[in-house]
């Protein structure tokens, strides 16, 4: 995928065609090849798309120009690189580091399903149910997100949980109890389960994030999106902790619509 060169490069030369080399084959098309002809092209180039169509021709291009990876762009006498190395040229480079795109992305998919559903069932976008299948939604789908590996979470989830510390099953223990008051909430069945469950997990989420972030002045990743996220723990986490509080003491005093 990137197979960067040192030397500084500008778009000083003005060239507005780029040569591709990129390995497609009958059972295999680099997604980056195809990923770098779309950039080249969004961006004005003209592409002269070559098509390394066997293992061994792509050894011998590889060979060639003394590379590791494909694809490889070239532009005027230059060569670019990889993909990462033609969006970096580009100028679009991501930016590395945390972030908090990926709780912030499950939040506004819970409110615009939310707020869609409220629509179809009582014609209106914004009421007392809009903002309780906010809440159930959204913990719904950061459940799935630490499901898709627990192992991962967990080990994250150790770090500054303060029952997790003290006891391991807990942490593997904690999707699936985040995912089933999730779900009951969302029909408001069984909420002699859901709500305890709501309030214990939400409870000592946000005690651990506050003594973690606030006492201890601790800078360490939330596993609320799952192991693989880069989600730094803080204000974000501790909301959508208070927000499982809020809604299990909702339920309480308000049981029935």
């Amino acid at each position: 995928m990137s197979d960067a060169q040192t030397p500084d490069r500008a778009h000083s030369s003005g060239a507005r065609t780029a040569r591709l080399y990129r390995m497609v084959m009958d059972k295999h098309v680099c997604p980056y090849g195809t990923k770098s002809k779309f950039l080249l092209e969004r961006e004005g180039y003209s592409v002269e798309d070559h098509h390394l169509t066997t293992r061994a021709e792509t050894d011998a291009f590889k060979a060639k120009h003394g590379v590791s990876t494909t694809p490889q762009t070239f532009v005027g006498n230059d060569r670019i690189g990889g993909y990462d190395d033609l969006r970096a040229w580009l100028g679009k480079a991501g930016k590395d580091g945390p972030s908090y795109t990926p709780v912030l992305a499950v939040f506004a998919v819970g409110a615009l399903l939310a707020v869609s559903l409220s629509m179809f069932v009582y014609g209106s976008a914004f009421t007392i149910r809009t903002a309780e299948w906010f809440v159930a939604f959204s913990m719904a789908m950061l459940a799935m997100l630490k499901l898709q590996d627990v192992e991962q979470f967990s080990t994250m989830f150790v770090g500054y949980d303060l029952l997790g510390m003290r006891w391991v099953p807990y942490a593997y223990a904690y999707p699936f109890l985040e995912a089933a008051a999730a779900i009951l909430m969302a029909g408001r069945v069984l909420p002699w389960l859901s709500i305890p469950i709501a309030l214990t997990i939400g409870t000592i989420g946000a005690v651990s994030v506050f003594y973690a972030v606030y006492i201890q002045k601790r800078d360490i990743k939330c596993a609320c999106v799952g192991g693989s996220g880069n989600v730094p723990l803080g204000f974000v986490s501790l909301t959508e902790n208070l927000a499982m509080i809020a809604m299990g003491i909702w339920m309480l005093v308000r049981p029935a619509l």
